[in-house]
C-alpha cells in the first residue's frame, strides 16, 4: 500500500488517458533527467523551484521525481498549499520504468500546446490520433483540420505537426495507421492501446477482418461525420467515442453479453 500522499505507478497508469486524468508534474533534476531522457506519458518538466509560481488552476496532480523522495514530496506538499490534490509518483520514475510502463522519450515530445493539423472532414484515424496525442501525450494539443491541398504550408507557416497525409513522418507505415506510428515514435505501446489500435487499423483499412470490432467504429465514424458539419464539433465527439473504446480495451474486451439467462419464452 502506497503511504500517505502517495500513488503506486500501476494506480498512476489507470488515471492517465482519461478525461479527468491528472496533471503530471516531473520536477527531476537536470542530471536525472539526462540519465533517463524519457517522462511518464504527459508530464510537464518544471524545476521543483518554479511549483511556487503555477498560476494553473488548481486540480489533481502527481508528482514525480526520480526516487519519489524529497523533490517530488516538497513539490507536492507546495501544491497542497495553492489547493492541489496533490500525491507523490510512488518510487518516482525509476519505479514507473522498472514497471515497463510506456515512458516517451523526450527528444520526440513537442512544446506543449504544439498545433497539429491534417486533412478536414476527419473519419477515423483523423479522430483517434487527436484522441492519443490529447490523452497520451500532450492535453494542450490544439487540431487544425484544413483543405488536403494546404496542409503542408499550414504545418509550415503555423509551427503545426502534420499527420495523416502522405509524405509525413506521422502517416500511414505500410498496412499500419498513423494511430501504429503514434504509439512507435513516442513508445506507447501496451496492451490497451495496441489493442485498440487493432481495431482502429481494420476500420480505417477496411480490415474487419483484423477484429470484430472495426466494422462498429466504421460505422460509429461514418455516422459522427454526418451528424456534424463542423470538425472541432465531430472532435468532440469522437473524444468520448474513442475514450469509450478505451475503457473496453482497458477493462471490458472479455466481456461478452446477450440477453438474460432464464428469460420467458
Amino acid at each position: 500500500m502506497p503511504q500517505f500522499g502517495q500513488i503506486t505507478p500501476a494506480q498512476a497508469f489507470r488515471l492517465i488517458g482519461t478525461p479527468d486524468a491528472p496533471a503530471v508534474f516531473d520536477v527531476r533534476t537536470a542530471e536525472d533527467i539526462a540519465a533517463l531522457p524519457r517522462v511518464v506519458p504527459t508530464s510537464r518538466l518544471m524545476p521543483h523551484g518554479a511549483i511556487a509560481t503555477l498560476t494553473d488552476p488548481p486540480g489533481r496532480a502527481i508528482v514525480v521525481c526520480t526516487r519519489g523522495r524529497k523533490l517530488s514530496e516538497g513539490a507536492a506538499a507546495w501544491l497542497r498549499t495553492l489547493g492541489w490534490q496533490a500525491e507523490v509518483l510512488e518510487g518516482g520514475s525509476l519505479a514507473w520504468e522498472a514497471a515497463s510502463l510506456p515512458m516517451t522519450p523526450l527528444a520526440t515530445l513537442p512544446a506543449p500546446g504544439t498545433p497539429w493539423v491534417t486533412r478536414h472532414r476527419p473519419k477515423i484515424d483523423r479522430i483517434a490520433c487527436p484522441w492519443l496525442v490529447r490523452r497520451f501525450i500532450d492535453p494542450t494539443a490544439r487540431f487544425l483540420f484544413v483543405a488536403p491541398t494546404e496542409v503542408a504550408d499550414v504545418a509550415a507557416r503555423f509551427d503545426a505537426i502534420p499527420f495523416d497525409v502522405e509524405g509525413v513522418p506521422f502517416s500511414h507505415r505500410g498496412d499500419r495507421c498513423t494511430f501504429d506510428a503514434l504509439l512507435d515514435d513516442f513508445d506507447l505501446h501496451c496492451d490497451p492501446l495496441d489493442r485498440m489500435a487493432t481495431v482502429i487499423r481494420g476500420a480505417d483499412t477496411d480490415r474487419h477482418d483484423l477484429a470484430p470490432q472495426a466494422a462498429g467504429l466504421l460505422a460509429l465514424s461514418v455516422g459522427l461525420s454526418r451528424m456534424f458539419r463542423d470538425d472541432l464539433q465531430q472532435l468532440v465527439a469522437g473524444l468520448a467515442l474513442y475514450d469509450a473504446l478505451y475503457r473496453w480495451a482497458r477493462d471490458g474486451h472479455d466481456e461478452g453479453h446477450d440477453w438474460p439467462a432464464g428469460r420467458p419464452e
